[in-house]
């Protein structure tokens, strides 16, 4: 049984009815890039990285290399994202993200896009917040240097990887209905840039500079906001400025989950992904991880009757590890390829279609997990994208309680949709750590030494 026989239940579109769980609960240095050795943590690391994107993973490989935390490293992979692998990750989307410091003691941070009050498409954005009070909270560094990469990526450019190639192809006849996104996406005949083709947003740098300079006020009041107040009401899906000002993310201690051996902080009950990453695990039988997993994703898209989900909920994933030993995971979604495929003008912002729309159920399948062992973490990873990303790092993680070697990306499963679904892992055994991307799809897991930092690709 392999857990990609799940992909028939789910590419069909939604059916009417199911938006969302959330209303079912409670309220740099030079990497290398070629093929290699995994990259584990020795006396000498000083940390790890994995994403879907590997200039993503660079950034955030390149503030671990100058004494930054885990959390300003998936602080600075979240910015480098947006101008990135804007068609997954972006300043007008949200997440969820875990932390273990070196303490042991796990923190959740919610930040999802919010309906708007005027029941538009366009999602209230909540990503901004949410890393800021996480890098608030966790970060070793200034803020300015977390938000520098992407900015620079934004403003001087950067070659389109191989991961968004393929995604600009799937996403071309979206991108031409919005005059930001094809100006930095098509050629002169209308067609998706080839991978390498050095691109830029100049509108999202400004952006991303007042961001730097102000923190989230310096997007959420003053120029920025009002450029997204008078983006969405163009749009006839309005924001007011109250609730762009008014946006507060929520963090609460994680909720811990035993899977025998080891256990794992996931997300809390106040999440649609909280509860459906419960439901999997508490329908978990004994036995082989694959087929205990695949039986129990079953069961809880079954127990929430689930019977199809969107084939592209714009979604990635992203760990960290520092040397201190502080653990931080994320899962960020634009709900929709490219969100609701508008940009705001000026700005250079995409906006997230609203939670009210299909692709809502997104964040449902925002699965950050740190699982922890003897004390220390042994996992730091996250699903994305859809229940099989979800499935993925859990399967991880029940690998290593069951004592079975994770060293290679061969070792786990792959989502059977990447890129548009996919886990990224950094797994740890006998005091080595690796960091593998979904080995299905195109990301980068990179490792910073002392001295250097080398990189392995999916």
């Amino acid at each position: 049984m392999r857990m990609s026989r799940l992909l028939s239940l789910l590419v069909a579109p939604l059916v009417a009815g199911c938006s969302t769980l959330d209303s079912m609960v409670p309220s740099m240095p030079n990497l290398g890039l070629g093929l290699g050795q995994p990259s584990f943590q020795a006396a000498k690391t000083t940390g790890l990285t994995v994403a879907d994107e590997p200039f993503a993973a660079q950034a955030g490989a390149s503030v671990l290399a100058q004494g930054g935390s885990a959390a300003d490293a998936v602080s600075a992979m979240f910015i480098a994202l947006s101008a990135t692998y804007p068609v997954a990750a972006g300043l007008g989307g949200g997440g969820i993200c875990l932390v273990r410091d070196a303490q042991g003691r796990g923190r959740e941070f919610d930040f999802l896009a919010r309906a708007a009050n005027s029941g538009g498409g366009l999602a209230v954005p909540g990503a901004v917040a949410g890393f800021a009070d996480l890098q608030k909270a966790y970060g070793t560094l200034p803020w300015q240097r977390v938000v520098a990469p992407g900015e620079a990526y934004a403003a001087t450019g950067f070659p389109i990887s191989h991961v968004l190639a393929l995604r600009l192809q799937s996403s071309q006849n979206l991108i031409r209905n919005d005059a930001g996104l094809r100006s930095e996406f098509l050629d002169g005949s209308g067609r998706p840039k080839a991978e390498g083709t050095v691109v830029s947003n100049r509108a999202l740098s400004v952006t991303l500079g007042t961001v730097r300079l102000a923190g989230a006020d310096g997007f959420y009041s003053g120029t920025v906001a009002a450029g997204l107040v008078a983006a969405s009401a163009a749009a006839g899906a309005p924001l007011s400025a109250a609730e762009l000002s008014g946006y507060r993310a929520s963090q609460a201690p994680a909720r811990t989950a035993s899977l025998g051996s080891v256990s794992a902080l996931v997300p809390g009950p106040s999440t649609g992904a909280g509860a459906f990453i419960a439901g999997v695990i508490g329908n978990l039988g004994s036995g082989d991880p694959e087929v205990a997993v695949v039986g129990a994703l079953r069961k809880a898209l079954a127990g929430f009757n689930i019977q199809s989900v969107p084939p592209d909920l714009g979604a990635t994933s992203f760990a960290a590890l520092d040397s201190k030993g502080q653990a931080a995971a994320c899962a960020v979604t634009m709900n929709g390829p490219f969100g609701s495929g508008r940009t705001a003008g000026d700005t250079g912002v995409g906006f997230a279609a609203s939670p009210a729309t299909p692709a809502g159920l997104s964040s449902a399948f925002l699965t950050p997990m740190i699982g922890v062992g003897g004390g220390q973490t042994v996992l730091a990873g996250a699903g994305s994208g859809g229940p099989n990303g979800s499935g993925a790092i859990l399967y991880a993680l029940l690998r290593l309680a069951a004592g079975q070697r994770i060293g290679r990306s061969a070792d786990l499963l792959s989502t059977g949709l990447a890129p548009l679904v996919t886990a990224n892992t950094i797994a740890c055994q006998n005091s080595l750590c690796v960091a593998l991307p979904d080995p299905g799809g195109n990301g980068l897991g990179a490792r910073v030494d002392d001295l250097q930092t080398s990189a392995r690709g999916g």
